[in-house]
């Protein structure tokens, strides 16, 4: 039977030495496990190229994706890998089987749309993003790839909540006792420039060649001259 799932090529591993496990990375290889469902954990080892097509695909941990081992398919999904400090690369991965009535936990990014028609964003509202991702409980076969949130008539200062989220049926945030904020659209911040310096300076100077013809057209203005001579004038009175 066909499916539309992505298929990753593995291999069984039989390494049961840290040597071996050293030679399998060196060969190109990532070591891994495959549990769940099944009687016995399976030893994997997957080639680390195919394995980096999946990771830069973006969403891998929350991505149900199709294994062969040992001539069986199985559906399965990414639980946890393992990086080396130095170099960033894929040490170990971890896979669990699913099946019909799995349900598993997973987190799903947050996809938002229309912010070119927002009438918050558009007025100069700045989106502040809460939540990129959110941690959901679903059926293994319903795991929506991304949620999407609407932003075509969102106003400055509202506030979207996971309740205006359309979730798939049985589909359901972990977070259950509060209707989180997933992102809010906030009122722009307005900064008073200050005056440019160079028209300070030019009516510090207008100011300055208006008081010199005050100075010496006043009649009233004594001059230090004007002082000298009036003591003499009523002495010869």
């Amino acid at each position: 039977m066909k499916t539309n799932l992505d298929t990753l090529e593995v291999n069984l591993r039989e390494t049961k030495s840290k040597s071996e496990i050293k030679k399998l990375r060196l060969d190109g290889y990532v070591p891994g496990v495959l549990y769940g469902n099944i009687k016995d954990n399976i030893n994997l080892s997957i080639k680390k190229n195919s394995l980096d097509k999946f990771l830069k695909s973006g969403n891998f941990m929350s991505k149900v994706i199709e294994i062969k081992v040992d001539g069986k398919d199985y559906k399965v999904l990414p639980r946890s890998i393992e990086f080396n400090k130095l170099t960033n690369q894929p040490i170990h991965i971890d896979f669990q089987t699913l099946s019909a009535g799995t349900r598993v936990v997973v987190w799903i990014p947050v996809k938002f749309i229309n912010e070119n028609i927002c009438p918050g964003l558009k007025m100069g509202g700045v989106l502040n993003i809460v939540r990129r991702k959110v941690e959901l409980n679903c059926p293994a076969d319903q795991i929506p790839s991304e949620l999407i949130v609407d932003l075509a008539e969102k106003e400055i200062n509202e506030s979207i909540h996971i309740s205006a989220v359309k979730l798939p049926d049985n589909v359901r945030p972990t977070i259950t006792d509060r209707d989180f904020t997933i992102a809010t659209v906030a009122a722009p911040t307005v900064v008073k420039e200050p005056e440019p310096a160079a028209v300070v300076e030019g009516a510090a100077a207008e100011g300055a060649e208006g008081a010199e013809p005050n100075a010496a057209g006043d009649a009233s203005a004594k001059t230090p001259e004007d002082k000298t001579k009036a003591p003499t004038e009523n002495k010869k009175k």
